[in-house]
């Protein structure tokens, strides 16, 4: 005997609200059913079927009195969910359907337990509780309905015969097949806009996972992660933090870009970018920004690994770009490109502010400190394929990376001289156990690391180096 609210409501809160999203302001109207509506199409047909009863003396006269409460009480309940503290009580609605059981099992009893309106009140009762709570709903309303009649008939007894005539029983079967039917027509229209809105919803959150991974271009992964997974707030602070900080650029690039198209030129520098940032980001290193033909990479933010392993995943990071800058260098001398390129670098470890730098509307994400002047000094000194290092981090991977004394220099910000080292290679690939081997001339470059071959490749190998080696004795003995 109560409307059928809709599933949209338990989740919305009230039926017929709109369904939106902020981010490209799409609505979707749920046509309403509301309780207030529903309940009075259920006591309606219930008034229906008492007048009908007493005017075809089946039912006392004295039930004409719960025609006026019938028709009054779908009113009471919408002010005292609406308007009464019970508007803040959870699960209000499918409190209120529990007391319209009791109600309808009161009602049964009273008119005697006559079949056909008792059955078309049943109905309704157990649709309404269906539709509202499911199978938990049902099962409370039944216990709830059955308590409520056992108690009246207790009271009132029943009548003497169960049968009702034919008009009452049209009026009862027809007034419950009207409630039914738009109740669940309704629910139709609010499960079709549902599922409009679900699929907006779909659609809305694909475009914007895609605008996030094109947005994610214009910043570094770990800091577009810890944003978009909310670990990082946007907004403008900044903190100290030990970093390892690392500068390149390419030698001779000035030479190159005074000879080469700037199509062709952009193509090679795109290329160079490309390569190297998997090669950052394979390290964990953070990439903070490219300038002219300079990359500035920092490691310990927003993730770190300690000090120590920050400090030699950059020194490792480098080694790493400085082996494959000679593939690189390789490939460019087949595509023409006669200057030859080579990559320095610099690495300072040291204590920086970190964070978002800028205005509200637009900011950057990145670090300042003496510690990155003293990198961008170390990559200007150092020479072509060379890295160098401060103290600071030579003392945090000197157990694991040979590294040569180059002096001290002087660098503004820093009242003492700074020692400086030359990185050499790996412990583990220094002397005859070494795992790499490199050689490199005008036509060949070859860069051999054993510990990542497998024994396929190894036989592919192999039988190229053979080949190679075949041609260049034929070509040895036609001289």
């Amino acid at each position: 005997m109560m409307s059928a609210p809709a599933e949209l409501r338990n989740a919305t809160g009230t039926a017929g609200k709109v369904v939106h999203s902020d981010a490209y302001d799409h609505t979707v109207a749920i046509p309403p059913m509301p309780d207030y509506n529903g309940r009075i199409l259920a006591y309606t047909a219930t008034a229906a079927i008492i007048v009908t009863g007493v005017l075809q003396d089946i039912f006392d006269q004295w039930l004409l009195w719960i025609v006026a409460g019938a028709l009054i009480w779908p009113h009471i309940t919408h002010l005292l969910t609406r308007r009464t503290f019970l508007s803040r009580s959870p699960r209000v609605r499918q409190k209120m359907l529990l007391l319209d059981c009791i109600i309808g099992g009161g009602f049964i009893g009273l008119i005697g337990l006559i079949a056909i309106p008792s059955v078309s009140i049943v109905l309704m009762l157990m649709f309404s509780c269906l539709i509202v709570g499911g199978v938990r709903q049902w099962l409370f309303g039944t216990a709830l309905t059955a308590a409520s009649l056992a108690a009246t008939v207790a009271t009132t007894g029943t009548a003497e015969n169960f049968q009702s005539p034919l008009l009452t029983s049209i009026v009862s079967i027809g007034a419950t097949g009207i409630y039914i039917c738009v109740t669940a027509y309704y629910s139709h229209v609010q499960a079709r806009a549902l599922l409009y809105a679900k699929t907006q919803i779909q659609n809305q959150r694909e475009q914007s996972i895609a605008l996030s991974h094109k947005l994610s271009k214009y910043l570094s992964p770990q800091v577009w992660q810890s944003i978009f997974t909310g670990e990082r707030d946007v907004r403008l602070e900044t903190q100290r933090k030990k970093l390892a900080v690392f500068f390149s650029d390419i030698k001779g690039f000035t030479e190159l870009s005074e000879e080469m198209e700037p199509e062709a030129l952009t193509e090679l520098l795109n290329h160079y970018f490309n390569e190297m940032s998997e090669v950052a980001l394979r390290y964990g290193g953070t990439i903070d920004k490219f300038v002219g033909d300079s990359i500035m990479v920092f490691f310990g933010d927003p993730t770190s690994r300690g000090q120590r392993e920050d400090a030699f995943a950059c020194v490792s990071m480098a080694i790493d770009m400085r082996k494959h800058m000679k593939i690189m260098r390789q490939k460019w001398r087949s595509q023409g490109i006669k200057t030859p390129l080579e990559i320095r670098m610099g690495i300072s470890t040291g204590y920086t502010t970190v964070g978002n730098f800028g205005a509200e509307n637009r900011m950057d994400y990145t670090i300042i400190g003496k510690e990155v002047n003293l990198a961008s000094r170390l990559e200007s000194l150092a020479e072509a394929g060379e890295i160098l290092v401060s103290y600071e981090t030579f003392s945090l991977i000197k157990d694991r990376i040979m590294c040569r004394d180059k002096g001290e220099i002087t660098v503004k910000g820093f009242a003492k001289p700074v020692p400086i080292y030359e990185v050499v290679d790996f412990r583990r690939d220094m002397g005859p156990n070494r795992s790499f081997m490199e050689h490199e001339h005008s036509g060949f470059a070859m860069y051999l690391d054993s510990d990542k071959i497998t024994e396929r490749e190894r036989r592919t190998i192999l039988s190229a180096l053979e080949d190679a080696a075949d041609r260049l004795r034929q070509e040895d003995d036609a001289e």
